[in-house]
């Protein structure tokens, strides 16, 4: 009786191949859990009897985490997953919208195929800051993203053919097939088409041969160049790769607000990039969705909570701008000291500790 209880109920690891220990859902139920999460989502937008499941304010939250969490997860794979440092991600968000609201109003590409060619448009001039970032590390690389966060800048500042120059310049709602799609509950639906996609692609991308060799120049170039991995072919790659992340995610911000200007990309957002993937898990997919989340929400959660004090506290509302911004810094200080993994480190123990509960180990 033994022998056939221990046959039907397996107590070991049995993954004899990468495909198997990298697969995206490791259970049945974990992939479940996903689906369901996206039906949901699918419902948000929708009206029941009248009545709205989700306020307007709370879809331009859930946007909002769409197109910045897209980015996030191109800078993830730079800074996480292959060890290349940069301080100048939302100089390529901002590339992103920029071109597709060029492509559109110039050439009357689309907006449906206006975002994604203007992703490929980002990666060529992320590819372009890449090849001389891509011999060097460390702090010096730090410095070399830094300045190209402010060439943009400048070359935003002064191409009125290509973005308006300081007056900005117009984007187009989406549109397909003719029809265009305006609002935030029917706007919603394209922002997590793009998630949805571009997720489920660099969750497979880290899965594949590229995606380890990245991850082998992250953890010791020195041994990666010795099994053959070209270092400067996937330091320069992975700069591509996060410029085509951050340029649809600018791409999908621009048409959602109508509107571009220089003045949303600074040195600031890209800080704040980088805060997302800190707090949710540098290394970690899910955790580029959940640091986004965090890093949307948090500034909400304090303007309300100075709001509900400023009757008794006068002081927090005249400087809920400066608590917002001391907030998020003060996260990232507070996440870098007691939890450096992150979000995703913290749910991978919670959901240890309920599957072995109430044993200690």
């Amino acid at each position: 009786m033994a022998t056939t209880s221990s046959a039907l109920i397996p107590c070991g690891q049995y993954k004899t191949s990468y495909r198997k220990d990298t697969t995206i859902f490791p259970t049945p139920a974990s992939r479940g859990f996903a689906i369901a999460a996206v039906l949901l989502l699918c419902l948000a937008p929708l009206k029941i009897g009248g009545a709205e499941l989700l306020s307007a304010y709370h879809l331009n939250l859930l946007i909002q985490i769409g197109y910045y969490g897209i980015a996030a997860l191109g800078l993830n794979i730079l800074v996480g997953f292959t060890g290349q440092i940069s301080l100048g991600h939302a100089a390529f968000f901002g590339f992103g919208a920029f071109a597709s609201a060029w492509l559109n109003n110039s050439w009357g590409v689309p907006v449906f195929w206006a975002i994604p060619l203007a992703g490929l448009m980002t990666t060529v001039v992320g590819m372009l800051f890449g090849i001389p970032a891509a011999r060097i590390k460390g702090l010096y690389l730090a410095i070399a993203t830094f300045a190209a966060q402010f060439i943009l800048e400048d070359f935003f500042a002064r191409a009125d053919w290509f973005t308006g120059g300081s007056s900005g310049t117009i984007a187009q709602p989406f549109s397909i097939f003719g029809m265009q799609i305006a609002g935030d509950r029917h706007y919603f639906y394209v922002v997590l088409t793009y998630v949805v996609i571009l997720y489920l692609v660099g969750a497979n991308l880290l899965r594949s041969r590229d995606g380890r060799a990245f991850i082998a120049v992250r953890d010791h170039y020195l041994s990666a160049e010795i099994m053959g991995i070209n270092l400067t072919r996937y330091r320069v790659l992975s700069f591509g790769i996060a410029a085509f992340y951050a340029g649809v995610g600018g791409a999908l911000f621009g048409h959602y607000l109508s509107f571009v200007s220089a003045e949303s990309f600074t040195i600031l957002l890209s800080i704040q990039f980088l805060g997302m993937i800190i707090i949710g898990g540098m290394g970690s997919v899910m955790g580029t969705l959940m640091g986004t989340a965090f890093m949307v929400l948090l500034p909400e959660t304090v303007q309300a909570f100075s709001q509900a004090a400023g009757g008794y506290f006068p002081a927090l509302t005249d400087g809920i701008a400066f608590l917002k911004e001391g907030a998020i810094g003060l996260a990232i200080v507070l996440f870098l000291i007691f939890e450096p993994d992150g979000l995703a480190h913290r749910w991978k123990m919670i959901k240890a500790y309920w599957k072995l509960y109430p044993f200690s180990y």
